[in-house]
């Protein structure tokens, strides 16, 4: 796998991550059920294309980039909100909404950008190397 396919697996995985988060806050003043349905936050899990177990008996050593290993729901407490008025209140006038903190996952949005942007510019490296080699091998 080439550096170019590389960054593009990395870039893949992240935008990804930005979804995940743009869900979260989308869902963050959703109301929970007073049966205790309702939207739960989740994260995106990443990690090497390849296990380090899988290199080592292929004997082929070569990156694969990164890949998305799967979701994991988020364990965090629903904050309530006194609305007796809301049909979705319980019994003593409350209104449970998911507990995502707003703030941390916009912090979290602005983190994953930047590594976005990072696996662009080493995309963007690898091709400009890349055509200049093709340059010079023309000579």
């Amino acid at each position: 796998m080439n550096a170019m396919e590389i960054s593009l697996t990395g870039l893949d995985v992240e935008w990804r991550r930005l979804e995940v988060i743009a869900a979260n806050l989308a869902h963050a003043e959703t109301a929970i059920t007073p049966d205790g349905h309702g939207y739960q936050p989740v994260r995106l899990v990443s990690g090497p294309g390849v296990s380090f177990a899988d290199l080592a008996t292929d004997g082929d050593l070569q990156l694969r980039g990164v890949r998305v290993l799967g979701m994991e729901p988020e364990k965090v407490a629903p904050h309530r909100v006194y609305e007796p008025a809301n049909p979705m209140a319980d019994a003593t006038g409350f209104v449970s909404y998911t507990g995502i903190d707003h703030a941390g996952e916009m912090l979290l949005m602005a983190k994953t950008s930047r590594v976005y942007e990072a696996n662009l510019a080493a995309f963007n490296a690898a091709r400009q190397m890349y055509a200049k080699a093709l340059e010079i091998g023309k000579r």
